[in-house]
């Protein structure tokens, strides 16, 4: 049988998994995965101290990217990883970070995507 893809954005991980346990509860989803994305590379440096720790930037520290050291100069300088201003609601940055991507069969993909939708995706 044919399948479809599926790959919506959300603000929050809580959404995308909402939307996809009705898809679950409703038809069969062949695949499926929820994850966090952002433009930056890799999982970062995660320091036990970051005084004593190897560091390579502020971008890698907080921006969880892997990064040389000019990427890592020009990455601090987001909002993101300054922490200076971020413009969002509670001094959070606002944004669609989420991904919910799931294969379905292809008479189920309209329906996917409206549940997709009820559930906040973009």
């Amino acid at each position: 049988m044919p399948e479809k893809p599926i790959i919506v954005y959300f603000n929050s991980p809580e959404q995308a998994s909402k939307a996809l346990e009705q898809m679950k509860s409703e038809f069969e989803v062949i695949e499926s995965a929820i994850d966090r994305f952002d433009g930056y590379p890799g999982d970062g440096s995660d320091p036990l101290n970051p005084i004593t720790g190897d560091v390579p930037s502020l971008g890698s520290l907080t921006l969880g990217g892997n990064f040389g050291r000019d990427a890592g100069i020009l990455a601090a300088t987001s909002t993101s990883a300054s922490g200076i201003s971020s413009g969002g609601a509670g001094n959070m940055v606002s944004g669609v970070d989420i991904i919910l991507t799931a294969i379905v069969q292809e008479e189920n993909g309209e329906k996917a995507m409206k549940i997709a939708k009820d559930c906040g995706a973009l």
